[in-house]
């Protein structure tokens, strides 16, 4: 009897594929670090060396481009541990560099090898390893010589170790790593950029020295900054022609301490700060030294401190012209900075560490920034002027540019509904619009919303299916009528080219409960978009708001203190309670809140986890992998009336694949 072959279609037991130690990494290493070069994974050996010096036991790291084309990390740290692991019962630096999601920076109380440091998954160095042709470490620790070798990820020569002489005290850790070009698009390190990273690192580690060699052109270099940051920004202007700071730069440090109200202790920040007329402008951000070339919610803190102090002089010394508003980025459009975070459990966006994610970090910068840089405007008045003139140029340049784009205003033009709460702002580019559902939640919205720029439209009840409504009929309902008149756009169909000069808010963002209900609103309000105002989907302008599903109340845990955690969803809300048993919460000792709609949420609540920019997950709407054909028939197989058959069949297809919320 003939064996049935199988085909591409079928779908069985063995189609699963389990990928075991560093095999995910290989499949796809561009979820785990950059591929363009290999810098990045270079770099997670540097960052190992660094948070050993961060916790001040390391004052020398040195950094090799070999002739055969490898690279040497090396430190004079504590070595990383080589005795058996007491639940794998393998060497631990074996551990370290062969397993994903094993590292000593999971645990943060007092007992931590770690309590501030960049690494934060423990993929890092795995990942170096996954990635190498060949890697080579060696340890010196308590008064050995520990060596091993790994090929393609796997052990080729098992640790081997040796006594060192009574005399040689000597400490630290090398690894020499061959990086596999074939998971590379290029297999040469950028030197400029490695040169950069590694001068950074000696900037924030002051009294550190670090140590740039290039075995192939006999080139070496050697950074130690003793006052770090800002004799690095001074230089970095220098460099980029920018002209002399218009005031003494802004610098300081602070760090909680162990009565701070929602820190733990030693969170906090390092600064230094400069405004200037001309030129371009610096900016570099840390978080336990990683750099996040992205930015995040650190430099959000920054700027919310710099502009509160800022307005808080403008505003006492009554320096503002007549219809004239500050807003951040008019403080902050000239500021060039180096900010330096310690936060004791990062959140980064994505694992190369980028951005920064923690919501925390608004309020911890923001709280340490404000009032020094306020105390120092109002003893230097002088200053504080030349600074003040600086900014107010800056918002009526802004004014001006607004008025430009401003819509057109028209006698024809409907008058706004009355439940639209609307923004002060004319600036169609920054203004943004919520539809939300229910008037107890809009009630929350109106309170927490930065009225200069968001405007609240709450909505009663389900809007109407317009998927098969004519559109010369569409304003008999109120509803959308209340929606089309408040964002100044007119329905159109997709061959339309509708006069979109009256288009009051460049972001329109869908508020509903994080609910099958509020999903249901969800999918009415993006079919009448889709259908009657095409051309705001295809330009960017419709989004939906992202609101929590469960907060979780965590009990201070090591130096973490008590917390406040949201999670979006089922999916997170299991991570956040694996994260707290990894902190050695006990189960049981966090208390998790379900959010039975928007309007059981309060102002700041809502404000901080759903509506401010900088904190906020907005789903911007986009037509994906379809096309419009294919979008326009899966619309018209889901909302239209005639087609409860084809309805009927694709549920009970993909039925099974959504999770019921009862």
């Amino acid at each position: 009897m003939a064996t049935k072959k199988p085909s591409a279609s079928d779908y069985s037991e063995s189609s699963i594929r389990v990928l075991k130690g560093l095999e995910p990494v290989k499949q796809r290493p561009g979820m785990y670090t950059r591929t363009e070069n290999p810098l990045h994974i270079i770099q997670e050996v540097i960052d190992n060396a660094s948070d050993e010096a961060l916790g001040g036991y390391c004052k020398q790291i040195m950094v090799t481009l070999n002739v055969d084309g490898s690279v040497s990390v090396e430190d004079d740290g504590r070595g990383i541990p080589v005795g058996l692991h007491p639940e794998e019962k393998v060497p631990t630096v074996e551990i370290v560099f062969t397993r994903l999601h094993a590292g000593g920076k999971f645990d943060k109380g007092s007992g931590g090898a770690y309590a501030f440091s960049g690494g934060l998954h423990g993929v890092g160095v795995s990942v170096t390893n996954a990635l190498s042709s060949r890697l080579d470490i060696t340890v010196w620790r308590e008064g050995g010589v520990h060596a091993m070798s790994f090929g393609d990820g796997d052990v080729i020569e098992k640790l081997k170790t040796r006594a060192i002489g009574r005399d040689e005290k000597k400490s630290g850790t090398r690894v020499t790593a061959w990086p596999n070009p074939k998971y590379f698009d290029s297999p040469t390190i950028p030197q400029a950029e490695l040169q950069r990273l590694l001068r950074s690192k000696a900037v924030l580690l002051p009294g550190v020295k670090v140590i740039y060699s290039n075995a192939r052109t006999g080139e070496v270099q050697t950074w130690q900054y003793d006052q770090g940051l800002r004799g690095y920004l001074l230089e970095s202007l220098a460099q980029t022609s920018s002209t002399e700071p218009l005031i003494p730069l802004f610098e300081g440090e602070q760090y909680a301490g162990a009565d701070a109200d929602g820190f733990a202790e030693g969170e906090g920040a390092s600064w230094v700060v400069a405004w200037t007329e001309e030129g371009n402008v610096v900016r570099e951000s840390y978080v336990n030294l990683i750099p996040t070339s992205a930015g995040g919610t650190h430099e959000s803190g920054l700027r919310e401190g710099l502009f509160g102090a800022v307005k808080s002089f403008v505003e006492m010394h009554s320096l503002l012209p007549k219809g004239v508003k500050l807003l951040p980025e008019d403080v902050f459009a000239r500021v060039s900075f180096v900010l330096s975070a310690k936060v004791l459990d990062p959140q980064f966006q994505g694992q190369i560490k980028e951005r920064l994610n923690s919501r925390d970090a608004v309020r911890l910068v923001s709280s340490f920034t404000k009032p020094p840089l306020e105390l120092w405007l109002n003893q230097h008045v002088e200053y504080g002027k030349k600074l003040a003139e600086l900014v107010i140029k800056q918002a009526q340049s802004r004014l001006r540019s607004a008025q430009k784009i401003e819509k057109k205003k028209s006698s024809g033009v409907a008058v706004l509904p009355g439940k639209l709460t609307d923004c002060e702002s004319n600036d169609v580019s920054r203004n943004e619009i919520f539809l939300v559902e229910g008037d107890s939640a809009g009630g929350s919205a109106k309170m927490g919303r930065d009225k200069e720029f968001q405007a609240i439209l709450p909505l009663r009840g389900k809007v109407l299916n317009a998927w098969e409504t004519e559109r010369d009929r569409l304003f008999g309902n109120n509803e959308i009528h209340d929606i089309a008149v408040a964002i100044g756009v007119d329905p159109h169909g997709k061959n339309d080219t509708p006069d979109l000069s009256g288009l009051r808010y460049g972001r329109i963002c869908i508020l509903s409960d994080a609910d099958v209900d509020g999903s249901h609103i969800q999918v009415l309000l993006l079919t009448l978009f889709f259908k009657h105002f095409p051309k705001l989907l295809d330009l960017g302008h419709i989004c939906v708001a992202r609101p929590p599903l469960f907060r979780i109340d965590a009990p201070a845990r090591g130096k973490k203190p008590a917390q406040k955690i949201y999670a979006l969803d089922d999916g997170e809300l299991a991570a956040v309670e694996d994260k707290l048993r990894k902190d050695g919460v006990k189960d049981g000792a966090w208390t998790i809140s379900r959010f039975k709609g928007l309007g059981e949420m309060n102002a700041e609540q809502l404000w901080e986890t759903t509506m401010n920019p900088d904190t906020r997950r907005l789903l911007p709407i986009t037509l994906g992998d379809f096309d419009l054909d294919a979008s326009e028939a899966r619309f018209n197989m889901l909302m239209g009336k005639g087609e409860a058959a084809a309805r009927r069949a694709w549920i009970e297809e993909h039925g099974n694949e959504a999770e019921a919320d009862i």
